[in-house]
């Protein structure tokens, strides 16, 4: 299947998660080509056509523009799919294209089945759907986190030029970081997250003792957030912060691969949960099969007791 994968240029350098769409590609084993908006300086390591569009030219983004650079390498390359990342810059290109190809559309994708076709998380990553497009080409974004290389690649690419005579009404002019209230999860040591396991907002409390025994920082998952029980600011996961603390205590927490990929870095991962096969276990060190509600309030009582 002929692939085409989208990279992204951002704050002046290529986005690492080009990475991410070769290790896609290759679970597919895809022929795959490579289109991004960048810089001959800064090129992906990357075993195939490269379409290079001058960023100094084009702009970080230019959905116009940037869109009319993607339908002439397609219309050269003709791909079976293209693909990007579930990213700022590929939620706003991804439909665009979709509607000037009449494509299907098949958004956060975070694996492939044994035949190939893509799978999407539904009902609050409870359940797993495997989609197959009846277009005869379609249109994928990929969950951050989802696919990896086992090696980083070393490989360079074959540069091909590309132009357009477009211009675009939309200029990039720069990017403003999210304002960071309270606290800044980034830099804690020990982070200490609720999810929708501990069964209601005043329950949260116990994730907060816990915490401060452990002299760290309190967190939640994306529905704990959503339902109003904590912060924005206190969400981890791609929408929310990435963090690497040392140690991560993932109460209640499923581990839907949003939360996964906002915290599978952390150099020692505990999760207390019901259920011995939720996708958590898959990244935690160790797993406390337990009721939190039951198991939090008792060994809080222990390290405060020791």
């Amino acid at each position: 299947m002929k692939t085409l994968l989208v990279a992204e240029f951002r704050e002046g350098k290529l986005r690492a998660e080009y990475m991410q769409l070769i290790a896609f590609a290759q679970q597919q084993q895809a022929d795959s080509a490579m289109f991004l908006v960048g810089s001959p300086d800064d090129l992906p390591h990357f075993a195939g056509n490269l379409y290079l569009a001058d960023v100094h030219k084009y702009g970080e983004y230019n959905p116009s523009v940037h869109k009319q650079l993607l339908l002439d390498v397609i219309a050269r390359e003709q791909p079976a799919q293209i693909v990007f990342m579930h990213s700022s810059y590929g939620w706003d290109l991804a439909p665009r294209l979709a509607v000037a190809l009449k494509a299907a559309q098949i958004s956060e994708v975070i694996a492939v089945d044994a035949d190939g076709l893509p799978v999407i998380p539904v009902c609050n990553a409870k359940l797993r759907r495997k989609i197959k497009a009846t277009t005869a080409q379609k249109i994928i974004t990929i969950q951050a986190g989802a696919f990896s290389l086992e090696e980083e690649p070393a490989a360079t690419p074959t540069v091909v030029a590309v132009d357009t005579d477009v211009s675009g009404k939309v200029q990039c002019t720069g990017y403003e970081a999210a304002k960071i209230e309270g606290v800044d999860l980034g830099k804690a040591d020990v982070i200490v997250s609720a999810g929708r396991g501990v069964g209601k907002p005043e329950n949260v409390a116990m994730v907060q003792a816990l915490a401060k025994t452990l002299g760290g920082e309190y967190g939640a998952s994306r529905p704990v957030v959503d339902a109003g029980w904590l912060d924005h600011n206190r969400q981890v996961g791609t929408t929310g912060s990435t963090v690497a603390p040392k140690l991560y205590v993932a109460c209640g927490i499923s581990g839907a691969i949003q939360h996964l990929a906002g915290m599978k870095k952390s150099d020692f991962i505990v999760a207390i949960n019901t259920d011995k096969d939720a996708p958590i276990a898959e990244v935690a060190h160790v797993l406390v099969v337990a009721d939190v509600k039951q198991f939090l309030p008792v060994l809080t009582e222990k390290l405060s007791a020791g």
